[in-house]
């Protein structure tokens, strides 16, 4: 049975790793120049920086995720790389649509 450290750990988990993806999504697409490039880098290295995210941020709550390791993983790494993708390709501009300022003055 799942504690309520546990519920609130995950859901910090998930909200975490959520904000990571769009970070790591919106950086890829602004580093590509190629219309695949970012998505590409942004699930194969968004997953494996979000994996890692996961099990830093399960050490403190670690006792109390009685999880297993499917739905931990589907909860930890894809809602949130979904979640954050998403945010960034629906509601964020495309960086493309963004005018930049020629001068810092």
């Amino acid at each position: 049975m799942v504690s309520v450290v546990g519920l609130v750990g995950l859901v910090v988990i998930v909200l975490v790793n959520s904000a990571v993806a769009a970070l790591v999504t919106r950086f890829f697409r602004v580093r590509m120049n190629t219309r695949w490039g970012g998505a590409l880098y942004s699930v194969l290295f968004g997953a494996f920086v979000l994996l890692l995210l996961s099990v830093l941020l399960s050490v403190p709550v670690g006792p109390f995720i009685t999880l297993g390791t499917i739905t931990f993983l589907s909860l930890g790494v894809v809602l949130p790389l979904v979640v954050g993708m998403t945010f960034d390709y629906v509601w964020m501009p495309s960086p493309d649509e963004i005018d930049l300022p020629t001068s810092t003055n």
